[in-house]
């Protein structure tokens, strides 16, 4: 794997945080002063404080080798039922809560968060996706945390070394090469997003910044703490830091797996990845809320979810074409058509990918194609050359 040097900007950006070279906080870290450690060897994290420097400081995670992300006590692993996709990238996510502290369940909205709340999402390629447990490099650390005004995100980028993460609230693109699961060779330019861009995704409502992923549909689910698969929202109540959930995970909604026909349907799976890839936008309250189109999978009106639904204003993104979602004919929906192009003033999602999803562009066509055809009243245009 291939991983090339974080734009000068963001490094320029950094140091003025805190100075430094590539290596991990020393005794002489300026940023002591503003990121002290507590005593011990528990999280050292206080909500008021300004942001640490280096991930390591907070000790959210506790092996010596800090990148095993081994996690520290009240800091729990979580997974979602379909993740968001994002360049192919695998993904660890954890929630801390401080001791005493809980989180309130929901059956449709984010669980509630109390302040001093983290949510730590880190971003990894392996050098071969073939082998799952073989080299895998960290390339960035995202915090979303709940200060006492409200979330704010903070993007650490990972060292050459992969000894600690700084803080780099400019953002940072690192060329990336990986052996893909079909055996062949995939690049990519990631982007780390800068600081101020978190809100473009995590603004489900009307200037409020907040989680996405810790939806009872999206963590109902099994994972494996290490005795064996255990129900997330089950194994969060045991440790005192749910409230709320049903007793039975039954009883909670449950998104599919995209990619698992065991889990649903093809109409269950599709739905399930535009509710994690495109619903925090497109929601009645969310970023994308003047276009009416409401992607949760929760949503049961075929026009508002996008079937013969013309676009509001799409611009060159609808390439010409007259609906959203045409029943039976995927090429003649604008949905595909966004979905499956690179091109900026095209795709959807707008942030967050460079190269196609390709499974999630297969699934969605099936989807539609499997729709009893409906011309929509309209005859439709030949798409527009990508």
């Amino acid at each position: 794997m291939r991983v090339g040097a974080v734009l000068a900007a963001a490094l320029g950006l950094s140091a003025a945080c805190g100075g430094g070279g590539s290596g991990g906080p020393d005794a002489g870290d300026p940023n002591a002063e503003v990121c002290p450690v507590a005593a011990g060897d528990g999280v050292s994290f206080d909500p008021a404080a300004d942001p640490c420097r280096w991930l390591s400081r907070y000790r959210f995670f506790v092996s010596t080798d800090l990148a095993t992300l081994t996690a520290n006590d009240r800091v729990v692993p979580y997974d979602l039922n379909t993740p968001l996709f994002s360049d192919y990238a695998w993904k660890s996510r954890f929630i801390y809560l401080a001791d005493g502290q809980t989180m309130t369940y929901d059956d449709t909205d984010s669980f509630s968060l109390p302040e001093g709340a983290v949510i730590l999402k880190t971003f990894s390629y392996p050098d071969d996706m073939r082998q799952p447990d073989g080299p895998i490099r960290h390339i960035e650390t995202r915090l979303l945390i709940h200060r006492n005004d409200g979330w704010e995100g903070l993007p650490y980028v990972w060292n050459d070394d992969q000894a600690d993460a700084r803080l780099s609230v400019a953002g940072a693109q690192e060329h990336i090469s990986w052996i893909h699961s079909d055996g062949s060779q995939r690049d990519v330019d990631y982007v780390v997003p800068n600081k101020n861009q978190c809100k473009q995704c995590h603004e489900e409502a009307v200037d409020v910044l907040g989680p996405i992923g810790p939806k009872a549909r999206h963590i109902n689910r099994d994972l494996d703490y290490g005795a064996g698969p255990e129900n997330q929202l089950t194994h969060f109540a045991d440790l005192g830091m749910l409230t709320g959930a049903p007793a039975d995970p039954a009883d909670a909604p449950r998104d599919a797996v995209f990619d698992d026909d065991a889990t649903g349907t093809v109409d269950q799976r599709a739905r399930a990845w535009l509710d994690i890839n495109c619903a925090h936008c497109h929601n009645p309250g969310g970023a994308a809320r003047v276009s009416g189109l409401d992607l949760r999978s929760a949503q049961t009106t075929p026009y508002d979810f996008g079937i013969c639904k013309t676009p509001v204003a799409a611009g060159p993104g609808s390439g010409g074409l007259q609906y959203d979602i045409v029943p039976g004919d995927p090429d003649h929906s604008i949905l595909v058509y966004r979905i499956d192009s690179t091109d900026p003033a095209v795709m959807m999602p707008e942030l967050g990918r460079h190269v196609v999803h390709e499974e999630g562009v297969a699934l969605i066509r099936d989807w539609i194609a499997a729709m009893p055809a409906d011309p929509c009243l309209a005859p439709a245009p030949a798409p527009a050359t990508r």
